[in-house]
C-alpha cells in the first residue's frame, strides 16, 4: 500500500501525523507547516482516505501495518507519531505492535475503547448523494443538509469531493468500505500487551471521547501516559485551539 503523503521541513527530528475518519492530510497542513519550523513533518493519507489507494481490507491492524511499511519505505528514523480520532486508534495499535519504531506517541481526543456507532446519519446522507445526477458542490451540500444539520460538518465532508472526470464529481474516501466497516472503526483496541513508551493523550474539554471513565483503560495499555485537556476545545481540538495544542505537543516532544 503506497500511501499518499506530503513532507514539510528538512531539518530536525521526524513527526508523522495521521488524520481521522473522513479526513485527509490536508486537514493538518496549517499545523504541519508551523511544526515544520522545528521538525520534519510527514502528513499521511490513510488507506481509503484522501489520495491513498482504496482497499476492501480495512481495520486497525491493517492501518498499523501500513504505517510500519511507510516508515520502512521512507527510512524514517525514530519518529514521533501523532494520530487524531481514527488516526489515534491507528497509532495506538501501531505503538503496541511496533514499539521500537516509535520515539514518543501522541493520541488526540480518542481512547482505546469501543464507542457506540454514531455516524449513521452522516453515512446515510453521504450515501444518498448520486454523482451521476448532480455535478455541483452546492447540490451535494443540499442533499447532505437533509441529514446533517451542522454546516461545519458538511463543509468538512465537502472537502473530500473532487472531479473524477471533467464532468463527474466523486468522494475521495472509499465510502462503501467505510460504511461497511463503521463498527470496526468504532471498536476499541483489541490486542494483548501494552506500549511502555512515553505517551501523550490530548483531550478536548467539551468532547466526550476522552472522559474520566476511560482513564483506567488508557493507563492499562499505556502505563506511561500523560493526559492533557484543553478545556474550551471539542473533538477537533487541534483546529479549535491550535496555539495551545502546538504548545502542549512541542513541550511533550522536547522534554
Amino acid at each position: 500500500m503506497e500511501l499518499n503523503f506530503k513532507k514539510i521541513g528538512d531539518t530536525g527530528e521526524h513527526l508523522i501525523i495521521l488524520h481521522g475518519l473522513f479526513g485527509s492530510l490536508d486537514n493538518w497542513l496549517t499545523l504541519g507547516k508551523y511544526l515544520s519550523q522545528d521538525y520534519q513533518v510527514w502528513l499521511v493519507d490513510q488507506r481509503n482516505h484522501g489520495q491513498s489507494p482504496h482497499s476492501e481490507e480495512f481495520d486497525y491492524l491493517v492501518l498499523a501495518r501500513d504505517l510500519s511499511e511507510f516508515i520502512e519505505t521512507h527510512q524514517i528514523k525514530n519518529p514521533f507519531v501523532l494520530g487524531h480520532s481514527m488516526g489515534g486508534k491507528t497509532v495506538m495499535h501501531f505503538a503496541t505492535q511496533y514499539p521500537k519504531l516509535v520515539q514518543k506517541l501522541i493520541v488526540v481526543d480518542i481512547a482505546p475503547v469501543s464507542y457506540p456507532v454514531h455516524h449513521e446519519a452522516i453515512l446515510k446522507a453521504m450515501n444518498q448523494v448520486d454523482f451521476s445526477k448532480i455535478n455541483r458542490r452546492g447540490d451535494v451540500d443540499e442533499i447532505l443538509a437533509e441529514g446533517i444539520e451542522e454546516a461545519s460538518v458538511r463543509q468538512f465532508l465537502l472537502k473530500n469531493i473532487y472531479w473524477k472526470t471533467k464532468t463527474e464529481l466523486a468522494w475521495r474516501f472509499n465510502l462503501p468500505v467505510l460504511t461497511k466497516t463503521i463498527e470496526e472503526i468504532s471498536a476499541g483496541v483489541r490486542i494483548e500487551g501494552a506500549y511502555d513508551g512515553e505517551t501523550l493523550f490530548i483531550a478536548g474539554g467539551t468532547s466526550n471521547y476522552i472522559t474520566e471513565q476511560y482513564h483506567s483503560k488508557i493507563f492499562e495499555y499505556f502505563p506511561k501516559a500523560t493526559i492533557k485537556t484543553i478545556a474550551h476545545a471539542g473533538h477537533w481540538v487541534h483546529a479549535e485551539a491550535p496555539e495551545e495544542f502546538i504548545t502542549i505537543v512541542k513541550d511533550f516532544m522536547e522534554k
